[in-house]
């Protein structure tokens, strides 16, 4: 499982500086847990930007709110908004190629 802590309680305050990757994700979906570990090493090497999850079945209302129709669906936001997302399943490279665009 990602070492990747859920922000749910804190969001707003987690995205609200710099760059934030949150992860929606739920337990149940197998691309999801394929891709924790994914994330767990872009995390490694991105260390100016913050990284968390948040559980699609747990928060519903944050999940509609940034529009999360499939999962795994990572969102890059900047000082607060969001700027950018990966939907499905992608390789490390691909994922920081597109975060590192915001720094």
């Amino acid at each position: 499982m990602s070492k990747i802590k859920d922000v749910t309680e804190n969001f707003n305050e987690f995205i609200s500086n710099g760059v934030a990757v949150v992860d929606f994700w739920a337990n149940w979906c197998g691309p999801c847990r394929m891709l924790a570990p994914i994330i767990d090493d872009v995390a490694d090497t991105l260390s100016d930007v913050n990284f968390g999850k948040v559980d699609v079945d747990q928060a519903q209302e944050l999940a509609r709110k940034y529009n999360v129709m499939s999962i795994p669906n990572v969102c890059i936001f900047k000082n607060g908004e969001l700027v950018d997302r990966v939907i499905g399943l992608c390789d490390g490279d691909e994922l920081a190629e597109t975060i590192k665009n915001y720094l």
